[in-house]
């Protein structure tokens, strides 16, 4: 579909006049409360304006992150009772390669302790320093995984995805142009390899279509260039290939899954996310030798090559959720509750990325606050005026996260600077995003008096986790 002003569909038009609902029940309950306004003061200071950096027992609906913050099935507790805790060799280690083959369709599986464990052993195997490493927008941690072992990122991805406005259905797509100049300028023996991300976090949670991926394999095997997918989150992606490719409609998620798979040479996975369980990840090639190489370097960074990082119990579990996260009842439930979310702040006028993406609704700061300049950290401001209005926790996706230019040491200026609301699959309900939208749209209607900040304490890596703001008087 190439339509530049797709709609999606919404949930009730999905299933006509009839409401829909979860496709679980709840067994147990987690009791949260909402601090008081004071509470939410003071740790607000405490935490330098930084949502990280404030205690959960402090925080009244958690929306930093989907990650590892998702709830379990009962029949993944269940699994965590057949854990095999043997150092080699481990029975779960054999029921998740089978999973991770049977979904995924890779050959080779190397455990790792997360998402980030896989990142640091592909980038120190895969690139050698000097070369580039084109991708569909910058994630965080892996961009500095692949600046730690010499490479240069280079953003291929097409300009719609800067665009918080566009509604193309799959702004995380590669703009073959782009790659192919690079390829020229450089050559393709200076391409460690393509970094593919499905879907884009740092778009939104925008998708990549399987007509892409296609023409991308086709352009990289022309040069003998590898294409690696952050799996991250791609059964979010099949849904959206499912709801706006014509030839996938009548497709299961599983099934568009493991065709997008194929297309590409290997993958990593924080396995906290699609995955459905609270820790873990997973590296997955078809290159023998390639793989050789992992099995021994994760050895010496993570554990043993059948386990990891991770504990027999949850690898069980996470065999079982690579199954449940597949389910098609399960994935549009999941995309429904965030497009639910999306579509009540867009119903007050509220500046969002649109489309609304998979796994979060992106609030567009710049927009927010167009009084703020982006070296006054809008997005951070955001955040902290959410929390500090009704305990609502997100985190900033803007200038704070593009960090420094490495090279001159210079603030990064992405053009999208964003606050997101990350929905954890399984966990709440539709009151809770009533409230979220609520929230939002008395931040929205005070946002002229809102002053900005400025940062006071940086760290050298990744300093959106732990740096500290003040605020501007």
């Amino acid at each position: 579909m190439s339509d530049q002003t797709f709609r999606p569909m919404t949930m009730g038009q999905q299933f006509g006049r009839r409401s829909w609902a979860e496709p679980w029940k709840i067994k147990m309950v987690e009791p949260i409360r909402i601090p008081t306004r004071a509470e939410r003061e003071q740790a607000l200071r405490e935490a330098g304006y930084n949502t990280f950096l404030l205690p959960s027992d402090l925080v009244y609906i958690d929306l930093l992150t989907d990650s590892g913050t998702s709830a379990m099935s009962d029949r993944q507790w269940a699994a965590m009772m057949l854990g095999d805790e043997a150092y080699a060799g481990s029975r779960n280690f054999y029921h998740l390669e089978e999973a991770i083959q049977t979904y995924y369709g890779y050959r080779y599986i190397v455990p790792t302790h997360q998402g980030r464990g896989a990142e640091h052993l592909i980038s120190q195997a895969c690139i050698k320093p000097g070369q580039y490493v084109p991708g569909n927008m910058y994630f965080t941690t892996t961009r500095l995984h692949q600046e730690l072992a010499g490479g240069t990122f280079v953003d291929v991805i097409i300009d719609e995805a800067h665009d918080p406005t566009s509604m193309h259905p799959f702004k995380g797509n590669v703009d073959l142009n782009k790659l192919q100049a690079l390829i020229d300028e450089v050559g393709a023996a200076q391409i460690a390899y393509v970094s593919l991300a499905g879907t884009v976090n740092m778009a939104g949670g925008q998708p990549v279509s399987m007509s892409n991926v296609r023409a991308l394999r086709a352009l990289c095997d022309r040069y003998g260039i590898p294409i690696y997918l952050d799996a991250t989150r791609m059964a979010e992606n099949a849904f959206f290939i499912q709801e706006r490719e014509e030839a996938y409609a009548d497709k299961p998620i599983a099934d568009i899954l493991k065709d997008f798979c194929a297309y590409t040479d290997g993958a990593w996975m924080s396995a906290k996310k699609d995955n459905l369980v609270n820790i873990g990840g997973w590296l997955a090639v078809n290159d023998a030798d390639l793989f050789d190489q992992l099995r021994n370097m994760v050895v010496i960074f993570e554990g043993l090559h059948t386990y990891g990082g991770m504990a027999g119990r949850d690898m069980e579990a996470l065999a079982v959720g690579i199954a449940e996260s597949v389910q098609d009842d399960h994935i549009t439930a999941r995309v429904g509750q965030v497009r639910y979310l999306g579509e009540l702040l867009t119903d007050w006028d509220i500046p969002i990325v649109q489309p609304v993406g998979g796994h979060a609704v992106f609030l567009d700061a710049k927009r927010f606050y167009a009084h703020l300049p982006q070296d006054q950290f809008p997005a951070q401001v955001l955040a902290a005026q959410l929390y500090l209005d009704s305990g609502i926790r997100s985190m900033e996706r803007g200038i704070v996260s593009a960090g420094r230019d490495p090279e001159t040491g210079d603030h990064r200026y992405p053009r999208l600077e964003l606050v997101r609301l990350t929905i954890p699959r399984r966990v709440y309900t539709q009151a809770h995003m009533d409230v979220t939208a609520e929230a939002v749209k008395a931040v929205y209607d005070a946002r002229a008096e809102t002053k900005g900040l400025r940062m006071v304490y940086e760290p050298k890596y990744l300093r959106f986790f732990q740096a500290r703001f003040e605020p501007i008087a």
